[in-house]
């Protein structure tokens, strides 16, 4: 397959858009599957875990290989839900393009907006589908504006919806000057109806005036009053999709079949090939202000980005990877330059949702699965082993609640670990750690539904029945002052003794995590030990200090120490440097960091007012107040997790069930005194009934 051919996209929106359905229907009509899936009866290719079929939402976001004409299209298909961004980030940060896609009914919904703005981080070229133009209340130019009023989208209508609502029944191309119909399953052309005649030509008109900006030979003919070929608009068009100009707006209704075949048109027409994104560029290994950059060719170096784990019941650990360069072949050993250990490649599959199709070798631009890797994780770089490079990660927000799970028998813990070791493996926004004192397994991840999903895994996947603890928000500890403190650490019993002796200063590090430096001179602590005192700090930092919360932003210069040549250890160290620390942290103000979120509310105008009057009682800050579209108001603010618990059921009441919301996390922002002094109350309390 040419590399031009190839296209690798991601299909991301709102919850309830229909992008499951759409990614059916594109399946159906390029030959993949025989039959029709759908969401509601639990039947959709795409949702193949049992808790996106229970629940009608994607959740894992599953790569699909399918034909059209003679183009290979690799389709992921992304969550809508934000506790499952994760997975959009991951999935666009090795897609080449992508399909926005909107309901003609909702328009812009708050999710829809964050998915956007990540998908601008990455620079994703975008062609946007109005879907769901047969439902009543649907509008077309409405959410055209709404994109470009919420999303500065420049968005440019490329079709015309022909009907709307229940008469909805194809559309205009704008480029082509044709007019569609379609029954079942057929598309067929029809004349463009005399009363369009007047919306198609002011339509390819501003489809010229927008692209050619980027076509001399477009502007020519535009200053000149001149048709345009159909051929040069097309190639203009493209170029200014890939440069991020403009976004082209397509529609249909995908459950009824109508708008998919010319939504596939698009994507060849306007959406990259592996070959405009161009070369990937990658650090140095050893100087990380060196880069090296990989050409999408199969002569060049292999390198390959791991974005999923998949753990499959019957063929084990599936490894998503995305090829940039070189050739992989089976059996090939490859460098994991992100833990710097080798691996072998065992088989290579191409997926087709539940099928997959055993392959012997993969180029660049393709999306594949390895069987048989030992040490990669999400994010990690797979490359040659003689030409080493490592590529730009995935970012992973911070997990912001916390669920205590215990197995119900004892003897269930090491099972329960296994489990939960295998679930993180494939989510590196679910966190797991467990509490030595008071022997309880504490699970963490983005939101309620995210850890319900996790321990439904667990009992379906895994076999695992678990009691399940009270959602907790996962607060964090830091400094707000600088502070010295040295500590003697001198233990005689018997034989060999324990010494140690440090002297730290600790100050604030904000937004930079934990650093640690050595200013050690004369050797006053071997260099040997130095590790011993980071590593002592660090596992103190896990434990917290305050209330057992984890430590953040904090900086840590080791000046001074003493040792004894025969009972200092390693032991010693870390045991000295850990009450060091402790003491230094209670003496440099600590406080508790909370999880803040930006929530994004769509109301209709009558409920504003309870609406912000109930955020505001939770702690909530709006930030900014729109027009949604007619008669509704967006609302945007900032709120604290621990305020947020059942607000969907609060919403739901104060809106007669007529408001949607969206929340997503901010910031760890300090937590008020008094909210402080209740939290640390509530956490001696529980260790005093512990």
């Amino acid at each position: 397959m040419p590399l031009r051919k190839l296209r690798n996209i991601g299909i991301a929106a709102h919850i309830d858009a229909g992008k499951t359905t759409v990614t059916e229907r594109i399946l159906f009509f390029t030959g993949s599957s025989r039959k029709i899936g759908e969401v509601h009866d639990g039947q959709a290719t795409m949702d193949f875990m049992k808790q996106e079929q229970e629940r009608g939402i994607t959740i894992a976001s599953a790569a699909i290989t399918c034909q059209w004409n003679d183009f290979q299209i690799n389709i992921i298909d992304t969550p809508g839900h934000v506790d499952f961004t994760i997975e959009v980030e991951r999935s666009l940060r090795v897609i080449d393009g992508m399909v926005a896609l909107f309901c003609a009914v909702g328009g812009v919904e708050p999710q829809s907006e964050t998915v956007w703005n990540q998908a601008h981080r990455y620079k994703v070229p975008r062609i946007a589908f109005v879907n769901k133009m047969d439902r009543t209340g649907a509008d077309f130019p409405e959410v055209v504006r709404q994109m470009n009023e919420n999303l500065d989208a420049n968005a440019v209508p490329f079709q015309l919806p022909l009907g709307s609502e229940e008469d909805f029944r194809g559309m205009i191309d704008l480029v082509e000057g044709k007019a569609y119909e379609f029954r079942e399953f057929e598309r067929l052309e029809v004349p463009v109806p005399a009363e369009y005649q007047e919306q198609l030509t002011a339509g390819k008109a501003l489809i010229v005036e927008k692209v050619a900006e980027v076509n001399d030979k477009v502007m020519e003919l535009f200053l000149e009053d001149q048709e345009v070929p159909v051929e040069l608009l097309k190639k203009a068009a493209r170029e200014a999709t890939l440069k991020l100009m403009i976004t082209p707006v397509f529609c249909g209704a995908a459950y009824k079949n109508k708008g998919v075949q010319l939504l596939l048109d698009a994507v060849t027409d306007y959406l990259p090939s592996p070959l405009d994104i161009g070369a990937v560029v990658g650090t140095d290994i050893d100087d990380p202000e060196k880069t090296h950059s990989r050409c999408p060719s199969e002569k060049s170096a292999f390198s390959a980005l791991a974005f999923k784990l998949i753990h499959d019941p019957y063929v084990g650990q599936q490894t998503f990877i995305r090829i940039y360069s070189g050739k992989l072949s089976s059996g090939m050993p490859l460098l994991n330059t992100k833990r710097n250990k080798q691996e072998r490649t065992g088989r290579i599959l191409r997926i087709h949702a539940k099928d997959r199709e055993e392959i012997q070798e993969a180029g660049p631009g393709e999306i594949v699965a390895l069987i048989g890797m030992k040490y990669t994780k999400t994010g990690d770089t797979l490359c040659d082993v003689n030409h080493p490079v490592l590529l730009e990660s995935i970012n992973v927000p911070p997990s912001v609640i916390e669920l205590k799970v215990n197995p119900k028998t004892r003897k269930d813990q090491e099972k329960l670990g296994e489990a939960l070791h295998k679930l993180s493996n494939e989510d590196p926004s679910f966190g797991v750690r467990f509490d030595d004192e008071t022997e309880e397994t504490i699970i963490s991840g983005m939101g309620e539904l995210h850890l319900e999903i996790m321990v439904d895994r667990l009992l379906h996947e895994f076999n695992m029945e678990v009691n399940v603890g009270e959602p907790a928000v996962a607060y964090r500890e830091t400094i707000t002052a600088e502070a010295d403190e040295d500590y003697r650490h001198a233990k005689q019993s018997g034989g060999k003794g324990q010494f140690a002796q440090t002297y730290i200063r600790i100050e604030p590090n904000e937004d930079k995590g934990y650093e640690f430096v050595d200013r050690i001179k004369g050797g006053n602590i071997p260099a040997e030990f130095i590790p011993s005192v980071d590593k002592g700090i660090k596992k103190t930092l896990d434990k917290g200090v305050l209330a057992g919360f984890p430590v953040v932003d904090v900086k840590v210069v080791l000046h001074d120490g003493k040792y004894h040549p025969v009972d200092s250890s390693d032991m010693a160290f870390q045991t000295c440097a850990s009450i060091c620390f402790k003491n230094a942290f209670l003496k440099a103000n600590p406080i508790l960091l909370e999880p803040v979120m930006k929530i994004e509310v769509n109301t209709p105008d009558e409920y504003i007012g309870d609406i912000v009057g109930n955020l505001n009682r939770r702690r909530g800050k709006i930030e900014s107040m729109r027009r949604h579209r007619k008669g509704s108001q967006k609302l945007v603010g900032l709120v604290p997790l621990s305020e947020m618990f059942g607000y969907a059921t609060a919403l739901r009441n104060l809106s007669s069930g007529r408001a949607n919301y969206s929340m997503d996390f901010f910031k760890y922002l300090p937590v008020p005194k008094a909210i402080q002094d209740e939290v640390l109350k509530k956490v001696k309390k529980q260790e005093r009934q512990g």
